[in-house]
């Protein structure tokens, strides 16, 4: 009598390792839930946490758009600066107008 091997995708081992770690599951119950050898969990468990680093990297691509949003930042600053001037030279001559005209 053959059993067939069962496959898992990566979501439902995630998932087994994320109750496990996170919920407290017992290996053992999980192991019985989903007809695994309590063996196979503990790998699954020590194949997350031996690459618990890599969740930390930067990808090039990442340092990349957050240099882009860095420059745009400053940019938008730089308009919003450029505004708040032109609003306080409006504002003061709209007050010299005002005490001319004998209204202040």
């Amino acid at each position: 009598m053959s059993r067939t091997r069962r496959r898992f995708t990566p979501e439902q081992k995630a998932q087994i390792v994320r109750r496990h770690l996170a919920g407290k599951e017992p290996v053992s119950a999980l192991a019985e839930e989903f007809g695994l050898q309590p063996s196979q969990i503990h790998t699954w468990v020590h194949t997350v946490l031996a690459q618990a680093d890599k969740a930390f990297e930067r990808s090039p691509e990442n340092v990349r758009i957050e240099k882009a949003q860095a420059q745009r930042i400053e940019l938008l600053e730089a308009k919003l600066a450029n505004k708040n001037e032109v609003i306080a030279e409006l504002l003061e001559e709209n007050v010299q107008a005002k005490k001319a005209a004998g209204e202040l």
